[in-house]
């Protein structure tokens, strides 16, 4: 098994090197030139996300398909991943999970474009879309189609259903004394109602449930900057100063340099907000609306909410609770960072990110912990839900109908294994089928950037969002 988790290591961090930051920064940078800024409207967007599209063609609302998307992709990422970034990059590394948020909305809109674009209605009734039927209808490449389903179904058995299960079960054990087998089945029913339903039942679960547990935990968030008030612009200005200044990085950590702080930066912004991965448009295929530009101006939101707002403002709470251990008016922020990275060794164990994140709602009197606690255990079953309907549909193209009943079974039985059984290698084992997610998806994205800018400059440039544009119809 050693063997087995040494190989997985060495080959996740070669799809996670530089090489793959690279491209998806890239392919960020790209669409948003050539989109030409699509984050400009994103008052448009969110306006757009709780508008209901009365004569559109979809299986679910637009707002619907959002929760959906959103309730996969904050996750325990947005709590645990923000502060190991800090843990491991520095300071400095929020900055850059911002900035790949902030860059990243053009990627995610310029996917939805596509899901609605290239979308199909099955036999069924159902709306189906994704970066499989953009491969296979826009780019005539129906096998990378199936290598991306393919993918995307093995991964949802890692981060979707197993590690999402094990985070659960190990809250519950932790803080309820609850044995992993009890809370592994209370929670697999809980999903099999849900996800029996089909997508219906699965976004309407997932609008009711992820507006409660954002808004739970952001006011958890702000409460915590209140009482850090005196810390929280030294916060900023550290963040914003060791982003690009290694004085300012400190060296009481392993992210003592700017690069190392841009790398773990940027790799938690890209997990928490999945813009590249081509999971989101999956779903947003799925929604009621009049042309592919209105559902990607909503998707677009999904990456403003989970990334530009919710792993910002908890950088700043962690950041601002670990300098109200000093007094930051006597320091410049040479000596603020090097005494950041000596408080992370002092406060923390091995510098890990939950232990962050804890000691940063531990400010809370009596119901800090519970805030937090609410908040991992929604965001981790919020996710199994929209995993499960990213997993369906690729079973769905690769399979057919037919083979969506198993499938359910087996995505079931995968989130009750994940409760009782050991995760060492699984994450190892998602991160390498996220990446592979994403070369296909990427592809995608570039071939077909044409079609992005023709629709663009139709829909949204020209004024024309209230115009209709019929899906095909196989």
């Amino acid at each position: 098994m050693d063997v087995i988790s040494n190989i997985l290591d060495e080959i996740s961090s070669v799809l996670w090197g530089y090489p793959m930051i690279i491209l998806l920064v890239g392919t960020h940078l790209y669409l948003t030139i050539r989109l030409k800024f699509p984050q400009r409207k994103m008052l448009t967007a969110i306006k757009l996300s709780v508008t209901k599209d009365k004569n559109g063609d979809g299986d679910v609302s637009q707002f619907g398909a959002l929760a959906t998307a959103l309730a996969a992709t904050i996750g325990t990422g947005n709590i645990i991943g923000v502060g190991t970034a800090i843990a491991l990059g520095g300071p400095g590394a929020v900055f850059w999970c911002w900035i790949t948020g902030v860059l990243g909305i053009a990627t995610k809109y310029g996917e939805g474009l596509l899901a609605v674009k290239y979308r199909r209605v099955s036999d069924q009734g159902h709306m189906l879309g994704g970066p499989m039927y953009a491969l296979e209808y826009g780019l005539n490449a129906k096998w990378a189609g199936i290598l991306f389903a393919v993918f995307t179904a093995v991964a949802s058995l890692g981060i979707g259903s197993t590690v999402q299960a094990n985070a659960i079960s190990t809250l519950a054990y932790d803080v309820m004394d609850v044995t992993p087998w009890m809370s592994g089945l209370v929670v697999t029913a809980l999903v099999a109602l849900v996800v029996i339903g089909g997508i219906k039942s699965i976004a309407k679960v997932c609008t009711a449930l992820v507006p409660v547990m954002a808004v739970f935990y952001v006011l958890g968030c702000i409460v915590i900057l209140f009482m850090n008030a005196e810390y929280v612009w030294p916060a900023v200005r550290l963040i914003c100063t060791a982003a690009f200044t290694p004085e300012a990085a400190g060296g009481g950590f392993v992210g003592s340099t700017v690069l190392i702080a841009a790398r773990y930066g940027i790799a938690r912004g890209l997990f928490s907000n999945e813009s590249g991965l081509g999971s989101a448009p999956i779903v947003a295929a799925a929604a009621k609306t009049k042309n592919p530009v209105r559902q990607a101006l909503v998707s677009s939101t999904g990456t403003f909410w989970d990334t530009v707002i919710i792993c910002a403002i908890t950088g700043i709470v962690i950041v601002s609770s670990v300098l109200s251990y000093v007094d930051t008016k006597v320091m410049d922020d040479s000596a603020l960072g090097s005494m950041f990275g000596q408080l992370l060794e002092t406060h923390t164990a091995n510098m890990d990110g939950g232990t962050l994140t804890k000691m940063a709602f531990s400010k809370i009197p009596v119901i800090g912990e519970p805030i937090l606690m609410f908040g991992l255990f929604t965001f981790a079953f919020s996710t199994i839900l929209g995993w499960s309907i990213y997993s369906i549909r690729s079973v769905e193209y690769v399979f057919g109908y037919k083979g969506v009943r198993a499938w359910v079974w087996i995505y079931l039985v995968a989130v009750f294994a994940g409760s009782v059984i050991s995760l060492n290698t699984v994450w190892t084992f998602a991160d390498i089928f996220n990446a592979l997610m994403a070369i296909p998806n990427l592809l995608a994205l570039i071939l077909l950037c044409n079609v992005l800018v023709k629709d663009t400059d139709k829909y949204l440039w020209g004024n024309r969002l209230d115009e209709e544009e019929k899906p095909a119809i196989n």
